[in-house]
């Protein structure tokens, strides 16, 4: 049965290829929105605010709707929608809890661009926390996929 799972027909391999890429994306859009908001908040900068914000807005966002509507259609191709394998159950574990936790970074960080120079507050260091978090989170979700544990 192992075997078998490599074999996929070859319609869904855009699917998949899609799905992969927008993690990847998801991952390297958040890794740079957080040592930006990061840096924002030990320098008290809003325009390393700002970087972070449209990190986040036009690259972590777009990659995340990427990766799950494609894993929805992967799901629902595979008729894997009433699985309870693991990996799955981790997967969505991380990815419904991880879209909130990625718009209360865009909108901690887009609050702080918008203030003052040098008084920006702890809207950097929210989002950055936040960004960091889902990091983890995915990077748990990645060895999930990849290993596919029982």
């Amino acid at each position: 049965m192992d075997a078998l799972a490599a074999i996929r027909p070859d319609e869904w391999n855009l699917w998949l290829f899609l799905h992969i890429l927008g993690a990847l994306g998801l991952v390297g859009a958040l890794s740079a929105a957080a040592y930006y908001l990061f840096r924002a908040r030990r320098d008290s900068s809003a325009g390393l605010s700002r970087v972070g914000f449209k990190i986040l807005l036009l690259g972590a966002i777009p990659s995340y709707l990427v990766m799950r509507i494609s894993a929805q259609f992967l799901l629902s191709e595979e008729n894997l929608e009433d699985s309870d394998a693991a990996w799955l159950t981790i997967g969505f574990i991380t990815s419904e809890p991880g879209l909130l936790l990625l718009l209360g970074a865009t909108i901690a960080s887009g609050v702080a661009m918008r203030r003052a120079e040098g008084s920006i507050g702890r809207g950097p260091a929210v989002a950055a926390w936040c960004c960091a978090a889902l990091l983890v989170a995915l990077t748990v979700t990645v060895w999930a996929m990849t290993t596919k544990p029982v």
